[in-house]
């Protein structure tokens, strides 16, 4: 098993997209690239903690590449929007790949280098690619959000 960890807007609807893909084990909702321990979903919505919202994922490498998971990612948002997506605005809801070994950073930076010079998107990619730091699991009530209010997807129409 291995672990992949991914901020890409509010975690939920995140969160909910991973869990449809075949090898992905566990997600888990929280947060991470901040600078105080152990915040609350409360003290992250300040925005002055410097975490991100993100959804760790726990796959299985012999049923799904990190490379598919990197697809998914860029699938589910978009971006080249700086501390947003959609209407949810500030940094917790940036765009960044949190790696967890040397080859995830090639793998990341090649993806998104592979996307920037096909033009996918008309703006340019803002996601930060950077080194996973401590993660701290977000309240029980944000675990698998959607699922458990028979929701699936939380983005506007």
């Amino acid at each position: 098993m291995e672990t992949a960890t991914f901020a890409a807007g509010c975690f939920w609807g995140v969160e909910a997209a991973f869990r449809q893909v075949p090898g992905v084990r566990a997600t888990t909702a929280g947060f991470m690239g901040g600078t105080l321990a152990h915040p609350t979903y409360r003290d992250v919505c300040t925005d002055r903690t410097g975490h991100a919202e993100v959804v760790q994922v726990n796959f299985d490498p012999a049923k799904v590449s990190y490379e598919s998971l990197l697809e998914t990612f860029w699938k589910i948002h978009d971006p080249t929007q700086i501390n947003r997506q959609g209407p949810d605005a500030g940094t917790q809801y940036r765009s960044a790949i949190f790696f967890h070994s040397p080859a995830q950073a090639a793998a990341a930076r090649a993806s998104k280098g592979k996307l920037e010079k096909l033009g996918v998107f008309a703006r340019p990619i803002v996601t930060e690619i950077v080194p996973a730091s401590q993660f701290w699991r977000a309240e029980e009530y944000h675990q698998q959000y959607l699922e458990k209010r028979g929701l699936a997807s939380c983005h506007l129409p």
